[in-house]
C-alpha cells in the first residue's frame, strides 16, 4: 500500500510547487536578472522554508496552529506586507533606466547570498498557505493504517521533488536565451512581478482565512 500512497502524496506535492506562483516566479525573475548562483540561493531559501512547513506537520504542532486563529492571522498579516514590500522592490526596478546589462541597471546593486536566502525563507515561512498545504499532504500519505517507514519518505521525496523543481527553474532561466529575453523586457518582467507580489500580498491580507 505504500507506492499508491506516496504517489499520490508526490503528484499533489509536485502539482502544488511547480505551479506558477510567488516563489516560482521570484526564482524565474532572479535567474534571468542575476544570473543561476544568485537564483539558487533563492530556492535554497523557498526549499528550506517548505521544510520548516513539513517537519511542523510531521509533528503535529501546525494542527495547534492552525487552532489558533490569532496565530495564522498575524502571521498572514506579516506574510502579506512582506509580499508588499517585495512589490514594491519589484516596482522600482521596472521604472529604472536599463543599461544594456541584466542584474546591473543603474542604481542597483547585486543582493548578497544571505539576504536572497532571507528573501526566499521569509516569502515561504510568511505563507499560511504553506502550512496548511502540508498538512493536507500529511493527511494524504498518513492514515490509522499507514506502514511504517512511510513519514520519512514523505519529507524525503517531497525535499527532492522541491529541489529538483526550484533548481530547475534557477538552471533553466539563468541560461543565455533567457537572460537575453530579460534584457529586452526588463520593465515588463519586473512589472509583472510586480503586480503578482501585490495581487499575493492583497489577497494575503483580504482573506478570510
Amino acid at each position: 500500500m505504500i507506492v499508491p500512497q506516496l504517489a499520490l502524496v508526490y503528484g499533489a506535492y509536485l502539482v502544488a510547487t511547480a505551479s506558477p506562483g510567488p516563489s516560482n516566479m521570484a526564482i524565474m525573475a532572479t535567474a534571468m536578472r542575476d544570473g543561476r548562483g544568485p537564483a539558487l540561493v533563492l530556492a535554497a531559501g523557498v526549499m528550506t522554508g517548505s521544510l520548516f512547513w513539513a517537519m511542523l506537520a510531521a509533528t503535529g504542532l501546525s494542527a495547534v496552529l492552525s487552532a489558533y486563529a490569532e496565530a495564522l492571522f498575524i502571521l498572514k498579516i506579516l506574510g502579506g506586507l512582506y509580499l508588499l514590500y517585495l512589490a514594491f522592490r519589484a516596482g522600482r526596478s521596472a521604472m529604472r533606466p536599463a543599461t544594456g546589462a541584466p542584474g546591473r541597471d543603474a542604481g542597483r546593486l547585486m543582493p548578497s547570498c544571505r539576504k536572497l536566502y532571507r528573501q526566499g525563507l521569509l516569502m515561504h515561512l510568511g505563507n499560511p498557505k504553506a502550512v496548511l498545504g502540508w498538512m493536507a499532504i500529511m493527511t494524504l500519505g498518513l492514515g490509522a493504517d499507514a506502514p511504517a517507514g512511510i513519514l520519512p519518505a514523505i519529507i524525503g521525496g517531497c525535499a527532492v521533488l522541491g529541489v529538483l523543481v526550484f533548481g530547475g527553474y534557477a538552471v533553466l532561466f539563468s541560461t543565455a536565451p533567457m537572460i537575453s529575453l530579460y534584457a529586452r523586457l526588463r520593465r515588463w518582467i519586473e512589472g509583472g512581478l510586480c503586480a503578482l507580489f501585490t495581487v499575493a500580498g492583497l489577497k494575503l491580507l483580504t482573506s478570510e482565512r
